[in-house]
């Protein structure tokens, strides 16, 4: 069984809006005061668990009547969240990594809550327990069995994410494969030289993403409602990027596991290349994502993808494997064996001889997705 997120628009009218963000803050107090507990409960070595914090919900209920308007499982859910983080928290520790003390969530910073098994139904509108049946616009058919729902705000909008259990459907066999050089002058180059556009969505956007964000930087007092627009037209314009990145990803890699049975990429260290001089055209350009894409899209379909070392692989010839090492400025890779092609294409070329000798190693028995 493999898992699976359904994202959906919501449409909440005004009362439904406003029951909403009640929803959120009654949950973020509820957060930051079980934090407050369990900070206190360390300091006076009294430990408090997250069984403990739950039961206390219902004479919280009793007292407190935005608290008694919230969905049981849904403040519940909340010190579950809460619990993980602590955790979270504590495995860092133990693991000698950066900790990251869990923080207390200001009204901004807390912007979803979870249904995780009931209060929820979905017929034509959503129904959600204690705020109504909210307009949704269903897209696309849900498939599988339903487990959670999460109601999330972003940039103003709401919408509802359907967290899913199915049963993979492979795609027709395919023993075709194809080798893809990751680069910024193109998003990426096939290896049968086909290349793919890199449209760099935050370069063009960033004349607009300058202008809202002066409009914000001018508006001092930072409890303004003026402010508070502006902020949140500077988060619009930062989300239509991203929704224009993602589609691309989307798009791109479908077509890839529609056509090729096996698909090579190069195992890059994306963290180290976006630290450099081109941090901001790496950001804009988002291997990243769209690896990750690619791989749940290759594991869900049953096509194979295959990670291999990058090393050298712009400046060895695909032909007589020689290794002539060549300025980024120069982009045709030009050979003393007679090979003359553009320095993307060679490399994608690499890439693929690399993994198909990877795949003849390994010789996978099954189909499935390898990352």
């Amino acid at each position: 069984m493999a898992r699976k997120t359904f994202k959906f628009r919501l449409y909440p009218n005004r009362q439904q809006r406003d029951k909403l963000t009640a929803t959120l803050d009654v949950c973020r107090e509820l957060y930051n005061a079980g934090l407050e507990e369990r900070i206190g409960a360390w300091k006076n070595r009294t430990p408090v668990s997250c069984n403990d914090q739950i039961n206390q919900l219902p004479d919280i209920k009793e007292t407190r009547p935005d608290v008694a308007g919230v969905f049981s499982q849904v403040l519940q859910d909340t010190l579950r969240r809460l619990n993980k983080t602590y955790k979270a928290f504590f495995g860092r520790v133990k693991r000698k990594q950066k900790a990251g003390f869990p923080r207390f969530k200001g009204r901004n910073r807390y912007d979803s809550f979870t249904y995780p098994q009931k209060g929820f139904e979905l017929r034509g509108k959503l129904q959600l327990s204690k705020i109504g049946n909210v307009k949704i616009k269903q897209h696309r058919k849900i498939i599988g069995e339903v487990k959670t729902l999460t109601i999330r705000r972003e940039a103003g909008c709401w919408y509802a994410c359907f967290s899913v259990k199915f049963e993979p459907v492979f795609l027709p066999r395919k023993d075709n494969a194809i080798g893809l050089d990751m680069g910024l002058e193109t998003f990426a180059r096939r290896s049968d030289g086909t290349p793919i556009e890199n449209h760099r969505y935050y370069q063009k956007a960033q004349a607009k993403l300058r202008r809202a964000q002066r409009k914000v930087a001018r508006r001092l007092n930072k409890k303004s409602n003026r402010r508070r627009k502006a902020i949140l037209l500077l988060q619009k314009a930062h989300a239509h990027v991203a929704d224009q990145r993602k589609d691309f990803q989307h798009q791109e890699s479908y077509k890839l596991v529609q056509n090729f049975g096996t698909i090579v990429v190069e195992d890059l260290n994306i963290k180290g290349l976006s630290g450099g001089m081109l941090s901001k055209a790496v950001h804009d350009v988002g291997w990243s994502s769209f690896l990750n894409v690619l791989s749940c899209k290759a594991e869900n379909a049953g096509r194979q993808l295959i990670k291999v070392d990058p090393k050298h692989t712009s400046q060895e010839c695909p032909n007589c494997h020689a290794i002539k090492k060549k300025p980024l400025s120069e982009r045709v890779h030009r050979c003393d064996c007679g090979l003359t092609l553009h320095r993307d294409h060679a490399a994608a070329l690499v890439i693929l001889g690399r993994g198909l000798r990877l795949q003849a190693q390994t010789k996978p028995a099954v189909r499935v997705g390898v990352a």
